[in-house]
């Protein structure tokens, strides 16, 4: 269907594509993966024609029709969520626009000396619009939204009320709706709670056309892709299989590359050897001169290229009391909806506590209320002896000053810690290089997420409350932070729509659910076992 064939790219001065290859083909589904900055998101816009290769071609099959979720939703505003969603349904939003006009003409009383021909063409119109199953589109477009988490008020409100991420969501079921030929996702679980991305999951699993996605939640990716392809150092490297099978055979690829690398490289020196030892003796002129044109023949083989992965270790927090919070008969309410009534809880040293629910449920709030950020309006929030407190939310970002540096920003938050390890941290979470010298009123949201973290992170606190704090982070940058907590020693409070953070990292799940509060001893893969379900919105 899509074939990439021998592509070439630069974007300014910087080489994405030498001469690489790959194919996507009918049903399959496949996982793009690479490093930030490798190119994936131009080889998105080089299959739906908004970039050209410089060399090479992109090929799609006559006829193809193809749906592109990109992070760039555009202007949304006026509309209803659900019309807007009906709107990029592919050919069937363009017949109904059709049968729109040609109703209002029916009614218009300067047409009807035309009336004849309106009917007619009405009549073929509306038969075009049953074959495309128009009828049935409203109905697919609530479910849809439905499924990626709106309430009906939210589907029939203007679209322009809504947040940047709920836009996204509105954006994503636009393509899901449309079910194209090939589908091109760019994160498209990015924006998602736990309920929304297992649903999602169901619909992509169910879908028949072929896919072609990046995502940075390996869960979620396992579970659909059965192919990925690799963006590397300008290559494009196809592997059968998921993202788990993947690694595993990078890493077997990367280590019989090191053991071919060192065998030749011993056999080299050997040769070498021999011929600084005999070149200055006539009577082995003849050896060393085919010895030498022996190795000018050599193809040399290249260590494999090693991916920097920066480990980051906690310094070791101090001890805290044994109780670290305690909340007592909480009531909490934002106008007429009550979040919390008479609500008690209490998190001990050392616990890991996730936090589950569905939307309003109430997360982010006893996150608020357990970190100072917002009062309770009954009852009372105690913080433990010795308890010193670190809080990760999206809206940290805001205390970044616009006009420092990464570096000079770090460098004032710790003006003791010298610049080496300054320098280890910034490279940890992925600033690298030059990048330490963008402004921070430069940085994407994923950067700004990542220095807000690195700095917490540097001067650990001995109480983490984390909300979603891997929202924007790659693969192996969560990878990193996941190994970094599993050896932190202090207590966690997070919320995550991460699988495979919440299994690595909880020890306790509180599950709230209205009225309903329930407390699981065990982490989250004891909670999937015991209740039989990932996510609370899925009972039943």
């Amino acid at each position: 269907m899509i074939r990439i064939e021998n592509i070439s790219k630069s974007n300014s001065h910087r080489i994405l594509y030498i001469e690489a290859s790959a194919a996507l083909n009918r049903g399959e589904k496949i996982g793009l993966v690479g490093p930030n900055g490798a190119g994936k998101t131009t080889l998105f816009r080089m299959i739906t024609g908004q970039e050209q290769p410089d060399e090479g071609q992109v090929s799609v099959e006559k006829a193809v029709t193809i749906g592109y979720f990109s992070q760039d939703v555009g202007e949304m505003a006026g509309r209803s969520a659900v019309t807007e969603v009906m709107d990029g349904a592919g050919p069937v939003s363009s017949v109904a626009a059709a049968l729109r006009e040609l109703e209002a003409a029916m009614v218009d009383p300067d047409k009807l000396d035309e009336m004849d021909a309106i009917i007619e063409r009405y009549g073929e119109v509306q038969a075009r619009y049953e074959e495309l199953d128009g009828y049935g589109l409203e109905s697919r477009a609530r479910e849809v939204l439905a499924g990626l988490g709106f309430s009906q008020e939210m589907m029939d409100g203007d679209v322009g009320k809504l947040s940047g991420g709920w836009k996204m969501r509105v954006a994503l079921a636009r393509i899901l709706l449309m079910r194209p030929d090939v589908m091109l996702l760019d994160e498209p679980s990015n924006h998602l709670d736990l309920e929304s991305l297992i649903w999602l999951e169901q619909f992509l699993k169910g879908y028949e056309g072929a896919l072609l996605m990046t995502s940075h939640d390996r869960e979620f990716m396992n579970r659909i892709v059965t192919k990925i392809i690799e963006i590397d150092a300008g290559s494009l490297t196809t592997y059968s299989g998921d993202y788990g099978f993947y690694e595993q055979q990078r890493a077997q690829n990367e280590k019989q590359q090191q053991a071919q690398f060192e065998r030749q490289q011993a056999m080299l020196a050997k040769e070498i050897k021999f011929i600084e030892r005999f070149k200055a003796r006539a009577s082995h002129a003849a050896q060393v001169q085919s010895r030498v044109k022996k190795l000018d023949k050599i193809e040399r083989v290249e260590p494999p290229r090693r991916r920097q992965t920066v480990m980051f270790e906690f310094q070791p927090a101090p001890r805290s009391g044994e109780d670290v919070v305690n909340l007592k008969n909480v009531g909490k309410a934002y106008g007429s909806r009550t979040i919390y009534r008479d609500f008690s809880f209490l998190v001990r040293r050392k616990e890991r506590w996730c936090v589950m629910g569905v939307n309003g449920a109430g997360k982010s709030t006893l996150l608020k209320l357990v970190a100072g950020a917002a009062d309770p309006d009954a009852g009372s929030v105690t913080i433990g002896a010795s308890v010193k407190v670190g809080y990760f939310a999206q809206h940290a970002m805001d205390l970044l000053d616009g006009d420092l540096t990464v570096f000079e920003w770090l460098e004032r938050e710790f003006p003791r810690a010298g610049q080496g390890p300054l320098r280890t941290l910034a490279g940890c979470f992925g600033f690298s290089g030059d990048d330490v010298e963008k402004k921070c009123r430069v940085l994407s949201g994923g950067e700004k997420a990542r220095l807000v973290m690195a700095a917490m992170l540097f001067d650990p606190p001995n109480f983490l409350i984390l909300d979603e704090p891997t929202n924007h982070l790659d693969l192996d940058t969560k990878e990193m932070l996941i190994k970094a907590l599993a050896d932190y020693e202090g207590t966690m409070l997070f919320v995550s729509h991460d699988r495979r953070f919440l299994g690595a990292l909880s020890n306790r799940v509180l599950e709230l659910n209205g009225d309903d509060v329930q407390q699981y001893p065990g982490g989250y893969s004891e909670y999937v076992a015991q209740t039989g379900q990932e996510a609370p919105g899925l009972h039943g």
